[in-house]
């Protein structure tokens, strides 16, 4: 098999969909590896670096696109790449098709087969290629907090952990996820008076094990949301359900309400976002504007920042299954593993994941029908 990696094109985007390593299994595996030029620089993998483990090095991405059986990506196709798509062909990246229309129907229309890194499940409904950035991005999206609370940025001027003799800076966590737990051991780590609030009252206990008393649980309804986002001087939006648009739980009057000068990290923009206030994907050269007093950050694309450990993180999870797809075809691996048929999200010109379908109001077939 082809594989090909163009390189990315999203604002600020520097991760690679593969490393030296990746390549070396595959090749080794008896697979061609074709890699557009420079794709890896931003992460610190030069040409040289994946020419030693036996890609081949192209030009041009539509080079790359024209050549492979399957393309293996970190974001989402942007509209500039939508016509370099063959019929038939293999995607294998991060899709968020639920809020992306046009995206959507460029896979309908191409026939790709498109399997979304955010989707693949395992039995024990863990999804192991989204956990990896959502480690990332809830880290991040702490100190992205901490920075923006800076006057200079916009910000009430504050310290997210204090001082002695002045209290820390409040930090509310909506959803108690990946991306909550994450953000919550930085908050924790820096000092803050943290609050986590989720619908599962079992991943509350969990949290509540794990910390110690050292972070505040709370059930997640209207009430409790609008109570807390007007203590709040951070919050980080950390809702997920899987595959669909995230809800927009905080609301225009429960950002009216905050503090002047508090800053809302949505880390669910990839989705949707799940902050009403927020009416636009912001970019890492413009990561932020402010409504009602608050500073905004909705970039949908957080770990692209700090590539050198996203692609690393990312390609350890996700080689094993593109080693498969190589090895078997994607028809054949997604049959014989619950797991990736589950990332299926497009084939043979229809969506096959029901959340996205529903999202957009799209029709909606088996993937075990059509395979």
């Amino acid at each position: 098999m082809i594989i090909g990696v163009p390189k990315e094109i999203k604002n600020n985007e520097n991760r690679v969909a593969i490393t030296p390593a990746g390549v070396h299994a595959l090749v080794n595996s008896g697979h061609k590896v074709i890699i557009e030029r420079s794709a890896g620089v931003g992460s610190g993998i030069e040409d040289s670096d994946f020419q030693a483990a036996g890609a081949v090095i192209l030009e041009k991405n539509t080079d790359v696109f024209e050549q492979a059986d399957t393309i293996v990506k970190v974001k989402e196709p942007l509209e500039s790449e939508y016509d370099l798509f063959k019929e038939g062909q293999t995607l294998f990246t991060y899709l968020h098709l639920a809020p992306n229309p046009s995206l959507t129907q460029a896979l309908i229309d191409k026939k790709l087969t498109a399997i979304a890194y955010e989707t693949v499940q395992t039995k024990t409904g863990n999804l192991p290629l989204l956990t990896p950035m959502s480690e990332v991005a809830g880290r991040m999206s702490i100190q992205v907090g901490a920075y923006l609370l800076q006057k200079y940025n916009g910000g009430v001027g504050m310290l997210l952990g204090g001082v002695t003799g002045v209290l820390p800076a409040e930090v509310v966590i909506v959803g108690g996820g990946t991306v909550g737990l994450n953000a919550a051991k930085m908050a924790v780590g820096l000092g803050a008076r943290v609050t986590i609030l989720d619908i599962n009252k079992s991943r509350l206990a969990y949290l509540d094990d794990i910390f110690n008393g050292r972070v505040s649980t709370l059930v997640c309804n209207e009430y409790n949301i609008a109570d807390m986002s007007r203590k709040a001087d951070l919050l980080v939006g950390a809702v997920l359900v899987t595959g669909a648009k995230a809800p927009k739980i905080v609301t225009t009057e429960m950002v009216k309400a905050m503090k002047r000068g508090s800053v809302i990290v949505d880390v669910a923009i990839d989705q949707g976002g799940s902050v009403e206030t927020i009416d636009r994907v912001t970019t890492h050269d413009h990561p932020c504007f402010e409504k009602y007093g608050v500073i905004h950050y909705s970039v949908a694309n957080m770990p692209g920042a700090v590539p050198k450990t996203s692609t690393y993180a990312l390609t350890g999870s996700t080689m094993p299954y593109l080693l498969d797809i190589a090895n078997k075809g994607a028809v054949r691996a997604m049959k014989e593993d619950e797991s990736l048929l589950l990332g299926l999200n497009a084939y043979k010109g229809y969506i096959t994941y029901k959340a996205v379908a529903e999202s957009l109001g799209l029709e909606y077939r088996s993937a075990k029908e059509l395979l």
